[in-house]
């Protein structure tokens, strides 16, 4: 799963915002592309895959389950790392704290962005419903706490539990999404450019899992949608990876490719085996 949704974010990031054309010539799965006015390494994850790194992190130390240790999380998987693609705003705002507890103090958590949805899937691992629900919910809130980027952390979370417990055919994940959170908008198919609303980028990834039978193909539905399109293949990839019905087949290219320092693939892969027994 980490090192798919990482594969997701890093090619989606030679896209993210561009313009179409761009998009439309480019998005082929023949390596990393370099995008257009960003200056992100092609092969280099951003701020999606980081961010799930502190959550991932987390759940393998079994570390208690609060605001307090999420927050410390967040600071140390960033200053141990800095990197670009974040917002502006909170990469100067990580910058700046040294601790959780500054983070807390200082923080306006009030965003219905993609930041609490584009972390949540290794939450998906846990064992219940019930347990990915809470915990996407209390990590939502440090950052998130808004209905919306609530639910939208929830249903990606609950996306990737759908396609690891094999709830039911893939094709049907955004209406289970929809039964286990009382609502009517997960199974509704998005068209056109995603904008930074963390349920678009949900609504996004859920439709072109929903809609593929493959990695390769989920991938090129992902970014073809354009706008925030490294969101939407992260997410779509940590729960595409968990399915038996999806064929894993992303190109040797972009594994090999795929940044391998410190916390590069490799450590991804050891991660990922502590969070997935």
């Amino acid at each position: 799963m980490l090192v798919e949704l990482a594969i997701g974010d890093a090619y989606g990031a030679g896209f993210e915002y561009a313009p179409a054309d761009f998009v439309a010539a480019h998005n082929a799965l023949t390596g990393y592309v370099q995008h257009p006015t960003h200056n992100i390494a092609p092969g280099a994850y951003t701020d999606d895959t980081q961010m799930t790194l502190a959550i991932a992190e987390l759940l393998a130390a079994g570390t208690p389950w609060t605001a307090a240790a999420l927050a410390d999380k967040f600071v140390e998987v960033f200053q141990r790392d800095r990197r670009q693609g974040y917002a502006s705003a909170f990469y100067l705002f990580l910058c700046d704290v040294s601790s959780g507890e500054e983070f807390l103090h200082r923080i306006r958590p009030d965003s219905d962005k993609s930041g609490s949805a584009m972390r949540a899937g290794p939450l998906g691992v846990l064992p219940t419903v019930a347990d990915v629900l809470h915990y996407a919910d209390v990590q939502a809130r440090v950052t998130h706490n808004t209905p919306d980027g609530i639910e939208a952390a929830q249903a990606a979370a609950l996306a990737v539990h759908y396609c690891r417990f094999a709830e039911g055919p893939v094709a049907e994940v955004g209406a289970w999404v929809d039964r286990q959170l009382g609502t009517s908008r997960w199974a509704s198919p998005w068209h056109g450019k995603v904008g930074s609303k963390g349920w678009m980028s949900v609504r996004a990834a859920l439709t072109a899992l929903a809609s593929s039978t493959s990695l390769s193909e989920i991938l090129r539905t992902s970014v073809a949608f354009t706008g925030d399109v490294d969101t939407v293949a992260t997410i779509a990839l940590a729960a595409a990876s968990q399915s038996a019905e999806i064929t894993q087949d992303l190109p040797a290219v972009l594994d090999n490719d795929l940044e391998n320092g410190p916390y590069g693939r490799d450590y991804l892969l050891e991660l990922e085996k502590r969070i997935t027994p």
